[in-house]
């Protein structure tokens, strides 16, 4: 059983972790502090500390805490740019990331925000709220028939680009790996320029 302590803690962290610990019955300490120079002493007697992406992990946090008997400095994030890794390698600290976060939460985001966008869904909620039921401005546009193009068709990029091929859009990607499963489906691999000159709307991925 691990003693950790849990810092910059939301209230939906708890919920997930509290969940995840009823089998292992790890003892977790939640924290709302931000874990600094100031809060390091708060992880005194843990194995390990969970931070998120405003926790300050550079080499004097880090000594800190390898001295307070951490080993494992686990980040609830994909990025890790606040850790500094050669100090934590010097330390023997153990750091561990999340991999990736859910390729299909994130698609689907993606076309909510192009369906909310397109739909001025944001502004509608606004004037309903207040009363107002005009249409004016709001009425956007059929996403099917259109050009949809995508920039980057990795793990997210594959699913919102397969999304709005059933939408009905044609779809264009730009990317310097095809994905077979895409053009089989008739997605059309482009140049840029292409993408930029052709589609009614764009995404990043």
């Amino acid at each position: 059983m691990a003693q950790i302590r849990v810092f910059s803690t939301k209230p939906y962290d708890r919920v997930g972790f509290e969940a995840a610990n009823r089998q292992q019955a790890h003892e977790v300490m939640f924290l709302d502090a931000r874990l600094d120079a100031s809060t390091v002493e708060l992880a005194v007697g843990a194995d390990a500390v969970c931070v998120f992406v405003n926790d300050d992990l550079s080499a004097p946090v880090l000594e800190d805490l390898a001295a307070a008997g951490v080993t494992c400095v686990a980040l609830r994030c994909a990025g890790y740019n606040n850790v500094d890794l050669a100090a934590a390698q010097r330390l023997g600290l153990s750091v561990v990331h999340v991999p990736a976060y859910s390729p299909n939460a994130v698609a689907e985001h993606t076309l909510a925000l192009i369906l909310a966008l397109n739909r001025r869904i944001h502004r509608a909620y606004n004037r309903v709220r207040d009363g107002n039921f005009s249409l004016d401005g709001l009425v956007g546009f059929d996403l099917a028939g259109k050009t949809a193009g995508v920039v980057g068709t990795g793990r997210i990029g594959a699913i919102v680009a397969r999304l709005l091929w059933h939408l009905r859009c044609r779809v264009v990607a730009v990317d310097l790996f095809h994905d077979e499963h895409l053009l089989e489906l008739g997605v059309e691999y482009v140049d840029l320029a292409q993408l930029l000159a052709e589609s009614d709307l764009i995404t990043l991925n």
